[in-house]
């Protein structure tokens, strides 16, 4: 797998961990501010190996360290946006 397919999971990966952090703000507050936040998908080996190798490159010294271990991600649903129309402005 390239490194760019990893990019692009993570990135989805991390929308939707945003996603989920808005959803449920009560995980937020077990994050320390200023910790390195690392994914860890459970679902997808090379891409938590990925995410382990870069966190300890990225790492600063003293900087507190929080896994995300992450089962599976759920199939993409649709939009939930409702009544949508897009207009062009002259």
């Amino acid at each position: 797998m390239t490194g760019s397919k990893l990019i692009e999971k993570n990135m989805e990966l991390s929308f939707e961990f945003a996603r989920y952090l808005l959803a449920h703000p009560e995980m937020d507050e077990k994050i320390p501010k200023g910790a390195q936040v690392v994914l860890l998908p459970d679902y997808d080996e090379k891409l938590r190996r990925f995410n382990l190798r870069n966190s300890k490159r990225q790492r600063e010294k003293g900087q507190p360290v929080i896994y995300v271990r992450i089962k599976k991600l759920n199939p993409e649903r649709r939009s939930r946006l409702v009544g949508t129309k897009i207009e062009r402005v002259a």
